[in-house]
């Protein structure tokens, strides 16, 4: 298939998932606050579906296509580049209230810091893409789209939408308008599609690597929701009763509902 027509495919996929963090806004068109309750039964449905996603889509298509050591080694990989991510920014955190007053040189900064942030999940679409035109899925737009790809896409599209509102809270105490909360949230995903067209084209054409792209994503985000989003989640719920636990407990259940049985369709 057209290797051009490929890439553009991949990128409108990564770009949907950015313009679901845009999503993340939407309730403050309709009320002034969202509730801490609420808010960690996000973070936890976003963790039980990043979650399920690595288990039931990267992994067990790592394994199908290579061994477990392979599988381990890719995992580890997406681990380092977290720390690394983690590494490259500590200090660097941008405050989303920053992007209201930022002149362009910053919002190139902010942009940079945000692509090392969100690298990974670009990547678990990217390499989701692997089999895009091979046999074994199904037609949309003339693609054959493998199942793998529209699960990873979906579930990284819910798990953006906290993360919208994450950044939409902020803004929201600067009175920024609705329709600019959803693009500055969008703004925030936006290396996604960048990460996704990088992961596609190297597993495309490094094929033998595929396992370990499986695995390299499937550790990054596993390693992301254990070091961001629920530790995120704990922090929101500290005034709640039991610290937020039940609440986030139940997102997890939730997530993990909502994705398992998509990955057996």
């Amino acid at each position: 298939m057209d290797q051009f027509a490929a890439l553009t495919f991949v990128f409108l996929a990564g770009l949907v998932t950015a313009i679901a963090t845009g999503l993340g806004a939407i309730p403050f068109f309709f009320v002034s606050d969202v509730s801490d309750r609420w808010n960690v039964a996000l973070w936890g449905i976003a963790s039980g579906i990043m979650v399920s996603a690595s288990l039931f889509g990267l992994v067990f298509e790592g394994l199908a296509n290579g061994t477990p050591l392979q599988l381990g080694i890719g995992m580890l990989a997406g681990v380092a580049l977290v720390l690394v991510a983690h590494y490259v920014i500590e200090g660097a955190d941008v405050d989303p209230k920053q992007y209201e007053e930022a002149d362009f040189r910053k919002l190139l900064l902010i942009l940079g810091i945000l692509t090392v942030h969100s690298f990974p999940e670009g990547v678990a679409v990217g390499v989701s893409f692997a089999d895009l035109g091979l046999d074994g899925g199904f037609q949309l737009f003339g693609f054959v789209v493998p199942l793998l790809a529209v699960f990873m896409t979906i579930a990284i599209s819910i798990h953006n939408v906290p993360e919208g509102l994450a950044i939409s809270i902020p803004l929201r105490s600067m009175e920024v308008s609705n329709w600019k909360l959803v693009w500055w949230a969008i703004f925030s995903s936006l290396p996604q599609p960048i990460g996704a067209v990088i992961a596609f084209y190297f597993v495309r054409i490094a094929r033998e690597f595929l396992p370990f792209g499986f695995g390299f994503a499937a550790g990054a985000m596993v390693f992301l929701v254990l070091t961001e989003f629920i530790p995120e989640a704990l922090e929101l719920g500290e005034r709640l009763p039991r610290g937020g636990r039940v609440e986030l407990v139940a997102g997890l259940v939730a997530g993990f509902a909502i994705m398992v049985p998509l990955a057996f369709i």
